[in-house]
This record gives C-alpha cells, sequence and structure tokens, in this order.
C-alpha cells in the first residue's frame, strides 16, 4: 500500500482549489507551497485554504465572451443571443412541432374530434400529445395514425425531459437575483451580495421563483377558459388543474380557434412548470438533508478513532490538508476515487518528481 505524506496531500489539495479557481492559466510558483517560517505556517494555510473559490461557469453568453477577450461587439440576431441551452431546445422544440405539424396535418382526415382549423389543430394535436395531456377532443381512428402518434408520444417526452433539465432550469435561475432583490429589505443589494444570497439559497429561491410563476399561470388559464371558452369558474379551474397535471379528462377542454391557440402556449408553459416544481422541491429535501449531514459532521467531537482516520500518511500526527480531506469525505463532498484521480493528474503534471507545480513543469507536460 502506497502511502501519502501529508506535505503532497497538503500539494494535491491545494492543486484542487488551483484548478477550480483558475485552471492552468496561472502560474504556480515553487516556493509558495514551501513555506520555510514555522510560525507563519497555520496562517498560510488558512490564508490559502480559503483563497479556494467555485469553478468557473462552464458556459457564457456570447456577449460575456465578446468582454473577456476584449473584441468589440458584434451586431447578431436575437436568436444568436440566447444562451446555447435555450438555442438547443428551441431548435428541438421547432422540429418537433414542424414535423408533427405536416405529418398529422397530412393524415388531419384520419383524426376525429372537435375541429377548427388544420394546421392550427395539427400543432395543437402535438402539444397535447408531448405533454401527455391527452383531452380526448381529437383522436387517431386509423392504424396509420395511432402508430404516428405513438411514435410522438415517446419522442416528445424525451424532449420533454430535455427542457425540464436545460431551458427551464436556466430560465429559473435567470429570475433569481429579481426574486432576492424583491425580497430583501436593503434599499440597495450590490451584484456581490446578491450572488452570495443566490448561492447560499439556491434551491429555496427557485422553488419560490417556480411557485409563483405556477400561480400565475393557473390564475391566467382560468381567466382565459372562463372568458374565451364560457366555462364557469369552477369548470374553468377544474380544466386548468387537470390539464397542467396532465389528467386530462376530456369532459373540458379547449374547443374554440382562439382557446387553441393560447393552449398551444399556455398547455406547454404550464406543465413544464409543474414538473420543475416538483423537481425542486425533491431538490429542497435533498439539500436539506445534505445540510443536517454536514452540521452532524462539523459538530460531532473528534475521537482517536477519527485521528487515525484522517492521519493518511500515520505519522501520528494530523496536519490541515488531512484534516480537510477527512472531513470533506465524512460529509460526502469528495470520495477516495476522486482524490486517487486528482492524484494521478498530479502526479502527471509534476514532471521532474519533486513533489510541486512550476510553470516549468506545465509547460513540459503540456508539450509532451
Amino acid at each position: 500500500m502506497t502511502y501519502i505524506t501529508s506535505g503532497k496531500v497538503l500539494r494535491v489539495l491545494l492543486y484542487i482549489c488551483w484548478m477550480a479557481e483558475s485552471g492552468v492559466k496561472q502560474p504556480l510558483l515553487t516556493e509558495s507551497l514551501d513555506v520555510a517560517p514555522k510560525t507563519n505556517q497555520k496562517l498560510n494555510y488558512r490564508r490559502r485554504f480559503r483563497r479556494c473559490k467555485s469553478a468557473p461557469l462552464a458556459e457564457f453568453t456570447p456577449g460575456e465572451l465578446n468582454g473577456k477577450d476584449g473584441s468589440l461587439p458584434r451586431s447578431e440576431s436575437i436568436f444568436n443571443k440566447l444562451h446555447p441551452s435555450i438555442r438547443k431546445v428551441a431548435i428541438y422544440l421547432f422540429l418537433y412541432l414542424a414535423v408533427g405539424a405536416i405529418c398529422f396535418y397530412i393524415v388531419r382526415h384520419q383524426i376525429a374530434g372537435e375541429r377548427t382549423d388544420g394546421v392550427l389543430d395539427s400543432v395543437y394535436f402535438c402539444i397535447v400529445t408531448m405533454t401527455t395531456v391527452g383531452y380526448g377532443d381529437l383522436v387517431p381512428n386509423s392504424v396509420a395514425t395511432k402508430l404516428l402518434a405513438c411514435v410522438f408520444v415517446f419522442s416528445g417526452m424525451a424532449l420533454v425531459g430535455l427542457m425540464l433539465s436545460r431551458g427551464a432550469d436556466y430560465l429559473v435561475e435567470k429570475q433569481e437575483a429579481l426574486l432576492v432583490k424583491a425580497l430583501n429589505l436593503r434599499p440597495k443589494v450590490g451584484p456581490t451580495e446578491t450572488t452570495e444570497e443566490i448561492e447560499t439559497r439556491k434551491v429555496s429561491y427557485k422553488c419560490a421563483t417556480v411557485f409563483i410563476f405556477l400561480l400565475v399561470l393557473i390564475v391566467v388559464g382560468t381567466a382565459f377558459l372562463t372568458i374565451v371558452e364560457k366555462l364557469d369558474i369552477v369548470d374553468a379551474f377544474y380544466c386548468v388543474c387537470s390539464t397542467i397535471t396532465t389528467l386530462g379528462y376530456g369532459d373540458k377542454s379547449f374547443s374554440t380557434k382562439a382557446g387553441r391557440i393560447f393552449a398551444i402556449f399556455w398547455i406547454l408553459t404550464s406543465t413544464l412548470c409543474l414538473a420543475q416544481f416538483f423537481l425542486y422541491v425533491a431538490e429542497l429535501n435533498t439539500e436539506k438533508r445534505q445540510k443536517e449531514l454536514v452540521r452532524w459532521v462539523l459538530t460531532k467531537p473528534m475521537t482517536n478513532v477519527d485521528l487515525e482516520a484522517a492521519d493518511l500518511d500515520d505519522n501520528g500526527i494530523v496536519g490541515a490538508a488531512e484534516f480537510v480531506i477527512y472531513k470533506l469525505k465524512e460529509m460526502g463532498k469528495i470520495s477516495q476515487e476522486d482524490i486517487s484521480v486528482v492524484l494521478e493528474e498530479f502526479e502527471y503534471l509534476d514532471v521532474d518528481q519533486s513533489g510541486t507545480l512550476s510553470t516549468s513543469d506545465i509547460s513540459l507536460a503540456q508539450s509532451s
């Protein structure tokens, strides 16, 4: 069994923090890792660990990238200014609705039910099928249309999952800053304070934002069904609830041309919003349990057994790096596999096998 020295563990941990902070863009000075004055060692440990920051975002908007490289802002279309996640989801949704509308328009005479307009009914049927609402006001009544509906219901559900994982989550995060400022009683809230508040209660604000948006959709849908579809308030609310939960009993639905135009946008938005809300509720519960685990790890007394487990090099002394790694493993933040993978990369970059990284090590590793 190969043991890791305390100094090497410290260097690996600092290397993890450095990777998360700046990748390999800034030089690593060997002297910064070998602290000579023993009296300042404790202070240097704390300063280094507190310098560790979260990894930078992997995706940036085109405007942010242009600002970073110093290039002049270019004239771009609205579509190109969209976030890559939103743009990809929009393309998939457009292709799904376009292909679906064409297919169901061709076989429109093989679909029974209340009809308003050929193209509109085809798009409306795609939305009702994709979201699994299935009112029953339009139903396939031939072998070809039934098989076609089976294909589109599964592909539509896959698209809904993609929208939940990318587009909807990104849109909610964009609204978090506005929600924090609205809930904060202080007259002036800076960008740094807003970011810290979002990171502290990120899932809570997501859940609150989606819940408020869901309530707005319920009110708008109920009002529209009451005014346009001429339903009483109870039937309108009943139709809204059966729609957003994808029950789709079918006794109440959108039967007018204006109603189906509204339904194309409202059904897709409301069903996704409800699914996203329940997803955040589950995430909030998971985060709560994780915080309880972290609190328990940080408050439980340190025993001799813990000291032996944290002593990676078996020298009877637990250094700062060993203690941090042990606590992170107890919290479930990292695993032994994570440490091993990072250690392998550290050893690969350490070309001269000195136990430290320098600019020459990085240059040699990249050139090889």
